[in-house]
């Protein structure tokens, strides 16, 4: 076992079992159940359409794409390439508050999803108004605390989950040059050829 896959373990005992708080529990769990907190995420839909209008169901759009390739690439590529077993299965005196099927543990596809939302949200609202800037920090802080909740309910290494983010960071930067691409190149092309401006 090397040092870091030491401190790996150390770190999850410290923050799962030394650090937990039993009235911390209800909320870990909230966050932790994508069923139980998808409300939430729907609200956040909400505002970006209600503050953006077209431009917000494409940003939506964007951030679905953005979810949907850090889900693959966490969950399709990185566990079946690395077969990490999740801390509650390899680990003796694990604090587990959620049952759990044994599939690999890293990367976090939750920590992934999370913070590819967080990453398109700061992408497009971060210039805004104040009540942008304070949407973004909300969902930046809303996809940290989805991450810490993995290792707080036992099931995954703080490694996994800062695998997970950076997958999820990647995707939404991907995602984002890709339609910028793509509209530069086509939208505001084509637009610029039919006003003759283009050279």
């Amino acid at each position: 076992m090397g040092p870091i896959e030491q401190a790996d373990i150390w770190l999850f005992r410290l923050l799962n079992g030394h650090q937990a708080c039993p009235a911390a529990d209800d909320l870990m769990l909230f966050l932790t159940n994508a069923g139980l907190s998808l409300h939430l995420l729907f609200l956040a839909a909400t505002f970006m359409i209600v503050r953006r209008g077209k431009d917000g169901l494409f940003i939506l759009i964007l951030a679905a794409i953005a979810v949907g390739i850090a889900d693959f690439a966490a969950s399709g590529i990185m566990k079946p390439l690395f077969h990490r077993v999740r801390p509650c299965f390899a680990l003796e005196g694990v604090r587990l508050l959620v049952a759990q099927s044994h599939s690999w543990s890293f990367a976090s596809s939750h920590a992934a999803n999370a913070a590819a939302v967080a990453t398109t949200v700061w992408i497009f609202f971060r210039g805004g108004a104040p009540v942008d800037r304070a949407y973004v920090l909300l969902m930046a802080a809303y996809g940290l605390l989805v991450a810490f909740s993995r290792i707080y309910v036992g099931v995954h290494y703080p490694g996994d989950v800062l695998g997970g983010i950076a997958i999820g960071i990647a995707s939404a930067s991907l995602v984002y040059t890709v339609a910028a691409w793509t509209v530069k190149r086509f939208v505001h092309g084509a637009a610029m050829r039919n006003t003759g401006s283009w050279p």
